[in-house]
């Protein structure tokens, strides 16, 4: 007992340490100065630690991320920070009901490319949100990240950011002046290095807004943008705990912890979150598996809050771009990309489709424009709506139908079970989109850890391709193990 307790604390450690510098850069990016540095913390404080205590999925950790912050810049400009608070009580409050209501269960009905085009954009608009320190100080952010990606190979046990933040801050305070007005010939390599500043340092309290009926009707539309981006981008994270840990989440649950994360966030002075991916992919790799941790990141960030303020000024916002554009990086879907030759061509024309729209448009539009086109490919494909499944009496399972985004959740959810052995056949597949191949492929991953002799059988050519085409080299491995009479494909 006392080594599991303190197993989540110390992985509460390891987050708060990777969290610190991405909430002070989402922060500052989404408020435009310094005190948008407190703004991050508090958000990553008070939407953590109630979504971790309330929450539906154990060990995910909340925190501001990239689409929040998207949207919160612009609410925060339009509004001003008092504004967009209330905004975020307001979109909590909308979370809330969207548990309440038992909408957070249609997270199955997004397809995966609709997701990677989704996270693709997110990532393209913090990379271009960031080009005017590229261009004022292109050195610092450089060397920035240089230094993140060669630490991340040396050093295991520090997270890159972290380690670059510290050091460039330390060294730009011996060399700031000989990265003045840096050129070659005519090329400004640095002109200028911004720093944060000053930033206030206070013991967080509850500020209760000024209501009036003209301002919460302004701020309805923006609210509602935040809850809905908010509750996509948290139970997008879930999907992906439940992939790394093979359990289940409750969606509902996790959607009221969200709101209620934000709704105290709000009352804080904190900026929106929403469940944050590599924070929570970093906890439950450090050995964090309940709300402790996550909880625990919250604590550990606050204590380091009250005395932060003489240290976060001398940061050097280059750094903190540097941070943010790897960041951001590492959201592309690569191996969707990388592989986009050998997907279906219909979905690799909605991932873009996604992507597009989220950086031209607008990030909820984006979603439902790119589950609108996935649900016109489908129509096209398959004349089927969704798959079923059929108990031949002799031990095997058959799936019928198209194995697509529409099916894949209530298909595999059917199939897992306590039973020590599982015979598979896709004989009747007639069609399978990139959603279905990744989930039976995560199946057969699930299948081998939790030690099931699964068996799959008479697979049509079609989804052979398909299957060997997105695996990569391990579940490719396992493919040819679990399948019997191997088809040319997969020999």
């Amino acid at each position: 007992m006392f080594q599991r307790v303190a197993r989540e604390i110390l992985s509460g450690l390891t987050v708060a340490i990777v969290a610190l510098p991405l909430a002070i850069a989402f922060g500052i990016t989404a408020t435009g100065t310094s005190e948008g540095a407190l703004v991050g913390l508090y958000g990553a404080i008070f939407a953590g630690f109630f979504a971790a205590v309330f929450g539906g999925t154990p060990g995910q950790v909340t925190g501001p991320t990239g689409p929040i912050t998207v949207v919160a810049t612009g609410v925060i400009a339009e509004h001003g920070l008092e504004g967009a608070f209330l905004a975020f009580i307001m979109a909590g409050a909308f979370q809330i009901l969207f548990g309440l209501c038992r909408l957070g269960s249609l997270i199955r009905f997004i397809p995966h490319p609709v997701v990677s085009g989704f996270m693709g954009g997110i990532a393209l608009i913090i990379i271009l949100g960031e080009l005017d320190q590229v261009q004022s100080s292109f050195l610092v952010v450089a060397g920035t990240i240089v230094l993140m990606l060669v630490s991340a190979r040396v050093i295991k046990s520090i997270p890159a950011s972290l380690i670059a933040l510290v050091l460039m801050t330390v060294v730009l305070r011996f060399m700031d002046s000989l990265l003045q007005d840096v050129r070659v010939g005519p090329v400004p390599l640095n002109t200028a290095i911004d720093y944060i500043g000053q930033i206030p340092e206070s013991i967080p309290s509850i500020t209760i807004p000024e209501l009036s009926g003209s301002l919460l009707l302004t701020l309805l539309l923006p609210a509602l943008s935040i809850a809905l981006l908010g509750s996509i981008d948290s139970l997008l994270t879930s999907v992906v705990m439940d992939n790394i840990t093979g359990n289940r989440h409750r969606s509902n649950k996790e959607l009221i912890g969200q709101g209620l994360g934000n709704a105290a966030s709000g009352l804080f002075g904190g900026l929106a979150s929403a469940g944050a991916t590599v924070r929570s992919v970093v906890n439950v790799r450090s050995g964090g598996r309940t709300a402790l941790s996550a909880a625990t990141h919250s604590v550990i960030l606050l204590a380091l809050v009250i005395g932060l303020g003489a240290v976060v000024q001398y940061i050097p916002l280059a750094v903190l771009s540097g941070i943010l554009i790897l960041t951001a990086v590492g959201m592309f879907d690569w191996e969707s990309l990388r592989k986009a030759h050998a997907s279906p061509r219909g979905d690799v024309a909605v991932m873009f489709a996604t992507m597009i729209v989220t950086v031209l448009v607008d990030l909820t539009v984006a979603v439902a424009v790119g589950v609108a086109l996935a649900l016109a490919v489908h129509v096209v494909k398959s004349r089927r709506r969704k798959a079923s499944i059929v108990h031949d009496g002799a031990g095997t399972y058959r799936i019928e139908g198209p194995l697509s985004f529409l099916s894949v959740d209530r298909v595999f959810s059917t199939l897992r079970s306590d039973r020590s052995n599982l015979s598979l056949s896709l004989k009747d597949v007639d069609y399978m989109d990139m959603s279905g191949a990744k989930a039976l492929l995560t199946f057969i991953d699930h299948s081998h850890k939790s030690g099931v002799e699964l068996g799959i059988k008479d697979l049509p050519p079609h989804v052979a391709n398909r299957l060997t085409a997105l695996a990569n080299d391990e579940q490719r491995d396992k493919l040819e193990t679990v399948v019997k009479d191997r088809p040319t494909e997969l020999r």
